[in-house]
């Protein structure tokens, strides 16, 4: 695989892009974008649906583990079926709506005006984003992919191990409100708002030439990065409210 192909989110590679166009139909921005709204109003909607749920006093503790195992299981599936996308990616909106909603609660329940600052800072974010992508005031060149790529892999995998390690009871430190534990949250939310750079890349790349059912790929693959700056601006907010 060609390392400008290359992007920290597992949705953009060249498994599902690689491929030459045999129909007529190609992926477009436009589709994207349609797709993408489609997406994150489901979420929304799912989210307030739990939202309810929890003001009428039910427990909501498995939504969250449930929407995020559910979500990975789909992804997985994903990732091996992309011919199934367009009927995966919307569950995988309901699945990421149900973890949403319930961390935000948490949140919620601690800081009332923190969900809705998180969502407000994510949205400025993606802009933002998109607006040095478009204007080349950062340019995505192949040292740049090397540092988001490799960073962003480290930071999945000390995710991971912390997971695990926590099913024994061992608290590593990244999930406190320590200085070392928020100097990581900063660089994992800098390397997810990153991230986005190269998500547009790859569209811009495969656009007009990729199979128009792999619209829900990318459609998928933004979901992917917008979730994990969404929660890793949440939980930073978290921990300086905490802290202060």
């Amino acid at each position: 695989m060609n390392l400008l192909d290359k992007t920290t989110n597992p949705a953009f590679n060249n498994y599902f892009f690689g491929e030459r166009n045999t129909s007529q139909k190609t992926m477009t921005v436009t589709g994207i974008f349609m797709k993408s709204m489609l997406s994150i109003l489901i979420m929304v909607i799912i989210s307030f649906g739990v939202w309810r749920l929890y003001n009428q006093g039910a427990d909501i503790k498995w939504y969250s583990m449930g929407g995020m195992l559910t979500a990975i299981i789909i992804s997985i599936v994903i990732s091996v079926r992309q011919h199934w996308a367009h009927i995966l990616v919307p569950l995988y909106t309901i699945a990421k709506g149900l973890f949403l909603g319930s961390i935000s609660i948490y949140a919620h329940a601690q800081f009332p005006d923190l969900p809705y600052q998180a969502i407000g800072i994510t949205v400025v974010t993606f802009f933002v984003m998109l607006l040095l992508y478009q204007t080349r005031i950062i340019v995505v060149t192949k040292k740049l992919r090397n540092v988001i790529i490799t960073v962003a892999a480290s930071i999945f995998i000390i995710y991971l191990i912390s997971w695990i390690l926590g099913f024994f009871g061992i608290k590593v430190f990244i999930w406190g409100t320590s200085w070392p534990a928020i100097v990581f949250n900063v660089v994992a939310l800098i390397f997810a708002a990153l991230s986005l750079l190269l998500d547009f890349d790859y569209i811009e790349r495969h656009k007009n030439k990729s199979p128009k059912y792999k619209e829900w790929i990318a459609t998928w693959g933004l979901l992917v990065t917008l979730v994990w700056l969404y929660v890793e601006i949440l939980r930073l907010m978290r921990k300086l409210a905490i802290k202060f």
